[in-house]
């Protein structure tokens, strides 16, 4: 603890003192600034090392049950004109989650065999898109049920997770994780069935398609670009 007299003769005391005052008013003015360049209000050209804090939420499109026939796709378009205040979000990606069961059927005198009576998987496939960026993905019944999921997805994921992103500015490091718009528009979902019927002798099996139900969701990522301010204390 410095009295008066000390910073008035004591030059170390005067040091110490001029130091703490400097930095109890340039950090405040600092990290102004640079909340003011995370949301773009200022120049956003430095480069710097930034981390990117975020958090992805999902907007429902659209959800449904439909009947797909073995080997004929059912397709059809989602606009985001669906969901209000769109134009203000940064869409990101597109997921399809798909749910389905088994309607393979069964009949004769030999079903009564062990096993003869038991379905075969079917394969499910599910497919996203919107303008040039498509995902595909599948899954199986396993002869009973089963569920999975498919995004298509157009910003830059590696940048999000609390690394410290080096050598960019915050321009770079946005031009990579917000759509700009991009993700407006029409949304385009496929589903398809590639059914399989079991059976043997006695027992025949009949398996036209499955139905399959699904939520269409819009990926959607708020975030803040904040820099990364190392302090170092001799």
């Amino acid at each position: 603890m410095y009295t008066m007299e000390d910073l008035k003769t004591n030059r170390d005391a005067q040091i110490t003192v001029g130091s703490i005052v400097f930095f109890l008013l340039a950090f405040p003015i600092y990290f102004g600034f640079a909340a003011g360049n995370a949301d773009g209000s200022l120049s956003g050209s430095v480069v710097a090392d930034y981390k990117v804090n975020g958090e992805l939420t999902y907007i429902e499109l659209d959800s449904g049950t439909e009947y797909v026939a073995d080997g004929t796709p059912w397709m059809d378009t989602f606009n985001t004109d669906a969901v209000d205040d769109a134009d203000e979000m940064n869409i990101v990606g597109l997921r399809v989650s798909l749910s389905y069961g088994e309607d393979e059927t069964a009949n004769g005198l030999g079903c009564i065999a062990p096993g003869a009576s038991n379905s075969d998987p079917d394969t499910i496939t599910g497919t996203a898109t919107h303008l040039n960026f498509t995902e595909t993905g599948e899954g199986q019944n396993g002869g009973a049920g089963g569920s999975h999921e498919v995004s298509a997805e157009w910003y830059n994921s590696s940048m999000v997770g609390g690394e410290v992103i080096e050598g960019l500015s915050m321009d770079d490091i946005k031009a990579q994780i917000d759509s700009m718009g991009a993700g407006l528009g029409d949304h385009l979902v496929e589903i398809s069935v590639s059914a399989q019927a079991g059976g043997g002798a006695g027992c025949n099996h009949q398996d036209d398609g499955e139905e399959v139900s699904y939520v269409v969701e819009l990926i959607v990522f708020d975030y803040t670009i904040v820099p990364v301010v190392e302090v170092q204390v001799d």
